[in-house]
Protein backbone atom coordinates (compact mmCIF):
# COMPACT_ATOMS: atom_id res chain seq x y z
CA UNK A 1 0.00 0.00 0.00
CA UNK A 2 1.33 3.41 -0.73
CA UNK A 3 2.12 4.96 2.53
CA UNK A 4 1.63 8.23 0.67
CA UNK A 5 -2.26 7.87 0.63
CA UNK A 6 -3.75 9.50 3.61
CA UNK A 7 -7.22 7.55 4.35
CA UNK A 8 -9.36 10.28 6.09
CA UNK A 9 -10.87 9.07 9.36
CA UNK A 10 -14.30 9.32 11.19
CA UNK A 11 -14.67 12.09 13.50
CA UNK A 12 -17.22 12.18 16.22
CA UNK A 13 -19.25 15.03 14.79
CA UNK A 14 -19.48 13.12 11.16
CA UNK A 15 -21.43 9.98 12.75
CA UNK A 16 -23.83 11.90 14.37
CA UNK A 17 -26.76 13.10 12.20
CA UNK A 18 -28.21 16.60 12.45
CA UNK A 19 -31.15 17.00 14.41
CA UNK A 20 -33.24 18.27 12.16
CA UNK A 21 -32.69 15.43 9.68
CA UNK A 22 -35.85 13.36 10.57
CA UNK A 23 -37.78 16.09 9.76
CA UNK A 24 -36.41 16.45 6.75
CA UNK A 25 -36.58 12.74 5.98
CA UNK A 26 -40.20 12.92 6.45
CA UNK A 27 -40.39 15.46 3.84
CA UNK A 28 -38.65 13.68 1.46
CA UNK A 29 -40.65 10.99 1.94
CA UNK A 30 -43.96 13.23 1.78
CA UNK A 31 -42.52 14.73 -1.58
CA UNK A 32 -42.05 11.12 -3.71
CA UNK A 33 -45.64 9.85 -2.24
CA UNK A 34 -46.91 13.02 -3.56
CA UNK A 35 -45.24 12.87 -6.93
CA UNK A 36 -46.66 8.87 -7.22
CA UNK A 37 -49.49 9.67 -6.54
CA UNK A 38 -49.99 12.88 -9.10
CA UNK A 39 -48.06 9.90 -11.32
CA UNK A 40 -50.71 7.48 -10.99
CA UNK A 41 -53.63 10.28 -11.19
CA UNK A 42 -52.08 11.65 -14.34
CA UNK A 43 -52.00 8.12 -16.39
CA UNK A 44 -55.72 7.49 -15.12
CA UNK A 45 -56.63 10.84 -16.48
CA UNK A 46 -54.94 10.05 -19.45
CA UNK A 47 -56.62 6.83 -20.26
CA UNK A 48 -59.67 7.72 -19.39
CA UNK A 49 -59.36 10.79 -22.14
CA UNK A 50 -58.42 7.95 -24.42
CA UNK A 51 -61.19 5.48 -23.79
CA UNK A 52 -63.73 8.33 -23.47
CA UNK A 53 -62.66 9.90 -27.17
CA UNK A 54 -62.55 5.81 -28.44
CA UNK A 55 -66.21 5.91 -26.98
CA UNK A 56 -67.40 9.18 -28.40
CA UNK A 57 -65.65 8.23 -32.22
CA UNK A 58 -67.89 5.37 -32.18
CA UNK A 59 -70.94 7.02 -30.53
CA UNK A 60 -70.79 9.60 -33.46
CA UNK A 61 -70.24 6.97 -36.72
CA UNK A 62 -73.45 4.72 -35.53
CA UNK A 63 -75.18 7.86 -34.96
CA UNK A 64 -74.54 10.20 -38.02
CA UNK A 65 -72.79 8.21 -40.62
CA UNK A 66 -75.36 4.61 -39.92
CA UNK A 67 -71.81 2.57 -39.20
CA UNK A 68 -73.53 -0.90 -37.59
CA UNK A 69 -72.46 -2.92 -34.92
CA UNK A 70 -69.76 -4.96 -36.51
CA UNK A 71 -67.64 -2.19 -36.66
CA UNK A 72 -67.04 -3.24 -32.99
CA UNK A 73 -65.91 -6.19 -33.28
CA UNK A 74 -63.94 -5.28 -35.85
CA UNK A 75 -62.13 -2.30 -34.27
CA UNK A 76 -61.45 -4.83 -31.89
CA UNK A 77 -59.56 -7.41 -33.58
CA UNK A 78 -57.11 -4.88 -35.38
CA UNK A 79 -56.69 -2.65 -32.07
CA UNK A 80 -55.91 -6.38 -30.42
CA UNK A 81 -53.46 -7.17 -33.09
CA UNK A 82 -52.12 -3.77 -33.37
CA UNK A 83 -51.46 -4.12 -29.63
CA UNK A 84 -51.40 -7.27 -28.37
CA UNK A 85 -49.96 -6.22 -25.00
CA UNK A 86 -52.99 -4.51 -24.28
CA UNK A 87 -55.93 -5.81 -23.24
CA UNK A 88 -58.62 -3.05 -22.88
CA UNK A 89 -59.50 -3.47 -26.67
CA UNK A 90 -61.73 -6.13 -25.95
CA UNK A 91 -65.53 -6.14 -27.76
CA UNK A 92 -66.94 -5.79 -24.14
CA UNK A 93 -64.64 -2.59 -23.28
CA UNK A 94 -65.10 -1.04 -26.58
CA UNK A 95 -68.67 -0.97 -25.63
CA UNK A 96 -68.01 0.21 -22.39
CA UNK A 97 -65.79 2.99 -24.02
CA UNK A 98 -69.26 3.87 -26.07
CA UNK A 99 -70.98 3.91 -22.56
CA UNK A 100 -69.19 5.96 -20.98
CA UNK A 101 -69.00 8.03 -23.80
CA UNK A 102 -73.10 8.57 -23.81
CA UNK A 103 -73.57 9.05 -19.95
CA UNK A 104 -70.36 11.61 -19.65
CA UNK A 105 -70.63 14.20 -22.55
CA UNK A 106 -69.11 16.90 -20.98
CA UNK A 107 -65.98 15.12 -20.05
CA UNK A 108 -64.08 15.85 -18.12
CA UNK A 109 -66.20 17.12 -15.64
CA UNK A 110 -69.67 16.09 -15.15
CA UNK A 111 -72.04 18.28 -14.23
CA UNK A 112 -74.67 17.26 -11.84
CA UNK A 113 -77.67 19.62 -10.09
CA UNK A 114 -76.61 20.92 -6.87
CA UNK A 115 -80.42 21.08 -5.89
CA UNK A 116 -80.28 17.09 -6.54
CA UNK A 117 -76.75 16.52 -4.34
CA UNK A 118 -78.28 18.56 -1.30
CA UNK A 119 -80.45 16.29 -0.82
CA UNK A 120 -77.90 13.38 -0.36
CA UNK A 121 -76.17 13.07 2.77
CA UNK A 122 -73.26 15.24 2.27
CA UNK A 123 -71.76 17.94 4.59
CA UNK A 124 -73.25 21.54 4.36
CA UNK A 125 -69.71 22.65 4.51
CA UNK A 126 -68.52 20.20 2.01
CA UNK A 127 -71.60 20.47 -0.35
CA UNK A 128 -70.31 24.92 -0.01
CA UNK A 129 -66.81 23.97 -0.91
CA UNK A 130 -67.93 22.01 -4.45
CA UNK A 131 -67.48 24.19 -7.60
CA UNK A 132 -70.73 24.98 -8.98
CA UNK A 133 -71.35 27.24 -11.91
CA UNK A 134 -73.85 30.17 -12.52
CA UNK A 135 -76.84 27.65 -13.22
CA UNK A 136 -76.69 25.51 -10.44
CA UNK A 137 -74.64 22.67 -12.11
CA UNK A 138 -72.07 21.05 -9.67
CA UNK A 139 -68.89 20.56 -11.99
CA UNK A 140 -67.41 17.22 -10.28
CA UNK A 141 -63.67 15.52 -11.70
CA UNK A 142 -64.30 12.30 -13.55
CA UNK A 143 -60.87 11.63 -13.43
CA UNK A 144 -61.00 11.16 -9.55
CA UNK A 145 -61.26 7.36 -9.63
CA UNK A 146 -60.50 4.96 -12.04
CA UNK A 147 -61.91 3.51 -15.21
CA UNK A 148 -62.80 0.33 -13.79
CA UNK A 149 -64.28 2.28 -10.57
CA UNK A 150 -66.73 4.20 -13.36
CA UNK A 151 -67.67 1.21 -15.52
CA UNK A 152 -69.20 -0.83 -12.55
CA UNK A 153 -70.96 2.55 -11.01
CA UNK A 154 -72.29 2.70 -14.53
CA UNK A 155 -73.98 -0.52 -14.24
CA UNK A 156 -74.90 -0.21 -10.50
CA UNK A 157 -75.83 3.20 -9.88
CA UNK A 158 -78.47 4.97 -12.77
CA UNK A 159 -79.31 7.90 -11.05
CA UNK A 160 -76.81 10.79 -11.62
CA UNK A 161 -76.86 12.17 -8.65
CA UNK A 162 -76.58 9.22 -6.22
CA UNK A 163 -73.56 8.08 -9.12
CA UNK A 164 -71.77 11.54 -8.39
CA UNK A 165 -72.13 11.36 -4.49
CA UNK A 166 -70.38 7.70 -4.55
CA UNK A 167 -67.50 8.88 -7.68
CA UNK A 168 -66.93 11.84 -4.74
CA UNK A 169 -67.06 9.43 -1.69
CA UNK A 170 -64.84 6.93 -3.41
CA UNK A 171 -62.26 9.41 -3.90
CA UNK A 172 -62.57 11.19 -0.63
CA UNK A 173 -61.91 7.76 1.50
CA UNK A 174 -59.99 5.83 -1.02
CA UNK A 175 -61.67 2.75 -1.85
CA UNK A 176 -61.27 -0.33 -3.78
CA UNK A 177 -63.58 -1.27 -6.36
CA UNK A 178 -64.66 -4.21 -4.58
CA UNK A 179 -65.31 -2.13 -1.78
CA UNK A 180 -67.14 0.80 -3.62
CA UNK A 181 -69.20 -2.00 -4.69
CA UNK A 182 -69.80 -3.46 -1.65
CA UNK A 183 -70.58 0.35 0.01
CA UNK A 184 -73.38 0.53 -3.06
CA UNK A 185 -74.82 -3.25 -1.99
CA UNK A 186 -74.95 -2.38 1.39
CA UNK A 187 -76.60 0.66 1.12
CA UNK A 188 -73.90 3.65 2.20
CA UNK A 189 -75.83 6.50 0.51
CA UNK A 190 -78.80 5.86 3.12
CA UNK A 191 -77.01 4.72 5.79
CA UNK A 192 -74.61 7.98 5.95
CA UNK A 193 -75.06 10.72 8.32
CA UNK A 194 -78.63 8.26 9.61
CA UNK A 195 -77.27 7.79 13.46
CA UNK A 196 -79.53 9.65 15.98
CA UNK A 197 -77.36 11.74 17.73
CA UNK A 198 -77.56 14.82 19.94
CA UNK A 199 -74.92 16.64 18.09
CA UNK A 200 -76.38 19.96 17.54
CA UNK A 201 -76.91 20.09 20.85
CA UNK A 202 -73.70 19.56 22.32
CA UNK A 203 -71.36 20.70 19.41
CA UNK A 204 -70.44 23.57 18.13
CA UNK A 205 -71.89 24.29 14.59
CA UNK A 206 -69.10 23.60 12.57
CA UNK A 207 -68.19 20.19 14.34
CA UNK A 208 -71.48 19.26 14.93
CA UNK A 209 -72.09 18.62 11.02
CA UNK A 210 -68.74 17.04 10.60
CA UNK A 211 -69.65 14.70 13.37
CA UNK A 212 -72.99 13.76 12.47
CA UNK A 213 -71.48 12.87 8.96
CA UNK A 214 -68.80 10.81 10.56
CA UNK A 215 -71.57 8.16 11.56
CA UNK A 216 -74.20 5.86 10.24
CA UNK A 217 -76.58 3.70 10.80
CA UNK A 218 -76.55 0.85 10.59
CA UNK A 219 -73.16 -0.70 10.13
CA UNK A 220 -72.77 -3.67 8.33
CA UNK A 221 -70.45 -6.21 9.83
CA UNK A 222 -71.18 -8.89 8.01
CA UNK A 223 -68.07 -9.45 7.55
CA UNK A 224 -67.65 -11.19 10.96
CA UNK A 225 -70.36 -14.04 9.64
CA UNK A 226 -72.83 -15.55 11.53
CA UNK A 227 -72.67 -14.01 15.08
CA UNK A 228 -76.30 -13.41 16.21
CA UNK A 229 -75.73 -15.75 19.00
CA UNK A 230 -72.56 -14.75 20.18
CA UNK A 231 -71.93 -12.68 23.55
CA UNK A 232 -70.53 -9.03 22.96
CA UNK A 233 -67.18 -10.05 23.89
CA UNK A 234 -66.95 -12.18 21.14
CA UNK A 235 -68.19 -9.54 18.40
CA UNK A 236 -65.54 -7.45 20.03
CA UNK A 237 -62.95 -9.66 19.43
CA UNK A 238 -63.70 -10.68 15.97
CA UNK A 239 -63.67 -6.47 15.35
CA UNK A 240 -60.46 -6.23 16.30
CA UNK A 241 -59.16 -9.08 14.78
CA UNK A 242 -60.34 -7.60 11.05
CA UNK A 243 -59.62 -4.21 12.47
CA UNK A 244 -59.21 -3.70 8.28
CA UNK A 245 -62.41 -4.25 7.21
CA UNK A 246 -63.76 -2.87 10.64
CA UNK A 247 -62.32 0.39 9.95
CA UNK A 248 -63.52 0.48 6.38
CA UNK A 249 -67.13 -0.12 7.75
CA UNK A 250 -66.52 3.07 10.28
CA UNK A 251 -65.08 5.05 7.91
CA UNK A 252 -62.56 7.58 6.82
CA UNK A 253 -60.89 8.70 9.91
CA UNK A 254 -61.57 6.50 12.68
CA UNK A 255 -58.28 5.06 14.86
CA UNK A 256 -58.37 1.73 16.45
CA UNK A 257 -57.02 2.48 20.21
CA UNK A 258 -58.01 -0.84 21.96
CA UNK A 259 -60.39 -3.01 23.32
CA UNK A 260 -62.13 -3.73 26.34
CA UNK A 261 -59.09 -0.43 27.34
CA UNK A 262 -59.16 -0.11 31.06
CA UNK A 263 -59.74 3.34 33.72
CA UNK A 264 -59.75 3.16 36.97
CA UNK A 265 -62.22 5.47 38.49
CA UNK A 266 -62.19 6.07 42.76
CA UNK A 267 -60.63 2.03 42.77
CA UNK A 268 -62.85 0.32 40.60
CA UNK A 269 -62.24 -0.96 37.50
CA UNK A 270 -64.07 -0.02 34.57
CA UNK A 271 -63.59 -1.33 30.43
CA UNK A 272 -64.58 0.25 27.29
CA UNK A 273 -65.74 -1.83 23.98
CA UNK A 274 -63.93 -0.17 21.88
CA UNK A 275 -61.47 2.83 21.92
CA UNK A 276 -61.20 5.05 18.69
CA UNK A 277 -59.76 7.96 17.77
CA UNK A 278 -61.21 10.42 14.87
CA UNK A 279 -58.40 12.19 13.37
CA UNK A 280 -60.78 14.67 11.38
CA UNK A 281 -63.11 15.87 14.70
CA UNK A 282 -59.82 15.25 16.50
CA UNK A 283 -61.44 13.64 19.55
CA UNK A 284 -61.58 10.29 21.23
CA UNK A 285 -64.15 8.19 20.75
CA UNK A 286 -65.96 5.19 22.92
CA UNK A 287 -67.69 2.60 21.28
CA UNK A 288 -70.09 0.79 22.90
CA UNK A 289 -71.60 -2.81 21.63
CA UNK A 290 -74.79 -4.73 22.74
CA UNK A 291 -75.82 -7.94 21.09
CA UNK A 292 -78.98 -6.84 22.20
CA UNK A 293 -82.24 -4.67 21.39
CA UNK A 294 -81.59 -0.90 22.83
CA UNK A 295 -82.67 -0.42 25.57
CA UNK A 296 -82.50 3.73 27.79
CA UNK A 297 -80.40 2.56 30.50
CA UNK A 298 -77.32 1.69 28.06
CA UNK A 299 -77.24 5.44 27.65
CA UNK A 300 -76.17 6.02 31.31
CA UNK A 301 -73.51 3.76 31.01
CA UNK A 302 -71.76 4.95 28.25
CA UNK A 303 -72.34 8.62 28.97
CA UNK A 304 -69.81 8.04 31.89
CA UNK A 305 -67.67 6.20 29.97
CA UNK A 306 -67.23 9.55 28.04
CA UNK A 307 -66.74 11.73 31.17
CA UNK A 308 -63.99 9.39 32.31
CA UNK A 309 -62.11 9.37 29.53
CA UNK A 310 -62.55 13.09 29.26
CA UNK A 311 -61.00 13.50 32.53
CA UNK A 312 -58.11 10.17 32.15
CA UNK A 313 -57.41 10.36 29.04
CA UNK A 314 -58.15 13.34 26.67
CA UNK A 315 -55.23 15.96 25.92
CA UNK A 316 -56.44 19.56 26.51
CA UNK A 317 -56.13 19.57 22.72
CA UNK A 318 -58.44 17.49 21.77
CA UNK A 319 -61.98 17.69 21.43
CA UNK A 320 -64.63 16.70 24.00
CA UNK A 321 -64.77 12.84 23.39
CA UNK A 322 -67.83 11.57 21.34
CA UNK A 323 -69.73 8.48 22.35
CA UNK A 324 -71.48 5.82 20.06
CA UNK A 325 -73.77 2.82 21.12
CA UNK A 326 -73.75 0.20 18.85
CA UNK A 327 -76.84 -2.29 19.29
CA UNK A 328 -78.35 -5.64 17.52
CA UNK A 329 -81.26 -3.33 16.83
CA UNK A 330 -83.26 -0.37 18.09
CA UNK A 331 -86.56 1.51 18.20
CA UNK A 332 -86.12 5.40 16.94
CA UNK A 333 -88.30 7.06 18.91
CA UNK A 334 -86.74 5.49 22.40
CA UNK A 335 -83.32 6.54 21.02
CA UNK A 336 -84.50 10.45 20.83
CA UNK A 337 -86.13 10.16 23.78
CA UNK A 338 -82.89 8.59 25.90
CA UNK A 339 -80.75 11.50 23.91
CA UNK A 340 -82.85 14.08 26.01
CA UNK A 341 -81.53 16.29 28.37
CA UNK A 342 -77.77 14.49 27.89
CA UNK A 343 -75.55 16.93 27.90
CA UNK A 344 -72.30 14.99 26.23
CA UNK A 345 -72.31 14.21 22.79
CA UNK A 346 -73.63 10.66 21.81
CA UNK A 347 -74.94 8.73 18.82
CA UNK A 348 -77.20 5.60 18.88
CA UNK A 349 -77.23 2.95 15.79
CA UNK A 350 -77.18 -0.55 15.35
CA UNK A 351 -75.13 -3.04 13.07
CA UNK A 352 -76.07 -5.91 11.23
CA UNK A 353 -74.25 -9.14 10.76
CA UNK A 354 -76.62 -11.38 8.92
CA UNK A 355 -77.22 -9.04 5.77
CA UNK A 356 -75.07 -10.92 3.47
CA UNK A 357 -76.16 -14.37 4.27
CA UNK A 358 -80.03 -13.22 4.16
CA UNK A 359 -79.34 -12.09 1.00
CA UNK A 360 -77.77 -15.65 -0.26
CA UNK A 361 -80.51 -16.92 1.58
CA UNK A 362 -83.34 -15.05 -0.48
CA UNK A 363 -81.61 -16.13 -3.85
CA UNK A 364 -81.90 -20.19 -2.97
CA UNK A 365 -84.54 -21.90 -3.65
CA UNK A 366 -87.56 -22.42 -0.72
CA UNK A 367 -88.58 -25.73 0.46
CA UNK A 368 -92.07 -25.57 -0.76
CA UNK A 369 -90.82 -25.14 -4.44
CA UNK A 370 -88.28 -28.15 -4.49
CA UNK A 371 -91.55 -29.82 -3.15
CA UNK A 372 -93.57 -29.22 -5.81
CA UNK A 373 -90.68 -29.43 -8.39
CA UNK A 374 -90.36 -32.89 -7.27
CA UNK A 375 -94.00 -33.88 -7.52
CA UNK A 376 -94.06 -32.54 -11.04
CA UNK A 377 -90.68 -34.72 -11.45
CA UNK A 378 -92.33 -38.23 -10.33
CA UNK A 379 -95.71 -37.41 -12.36
CA UNK A 380 -93.94 -36.83 -15.22
CA UNK A 381 -91.76 -39.75 -14.33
Amino acid sequence: MDSNIIVPQKTEKQDILPEDYNNWRKEIISLIEQSKLKAILSVNAELLALYWRIGSDILTKQKEQGWGAKVIAQLSKDLSERFPDDRGYSERNLRNMKKFASEYPTFPIWQVPLAKLGLLPIRKAALAELPCDENGFVQVSLAQISWYHHISLIAKVPANAERAFYIMETAANGWSRDVMLSQVANGYIKAKGNAITNFKQTLPAYQSDLAQYAFKDPYNFSFLGTVALQRELDIEKNLAQRITDFLLEMGKGFAFIGRQYHLTVDGDDYYIDILMYHLQLHCYVVVELKAVEFVPEFVSKLNFYISAVDEYVKAPEDKPTIGLLLCRSKSDTKARFALRGITQPLGIAQYETEKLFEDVASALPQIEDLRISWRTKNEIG
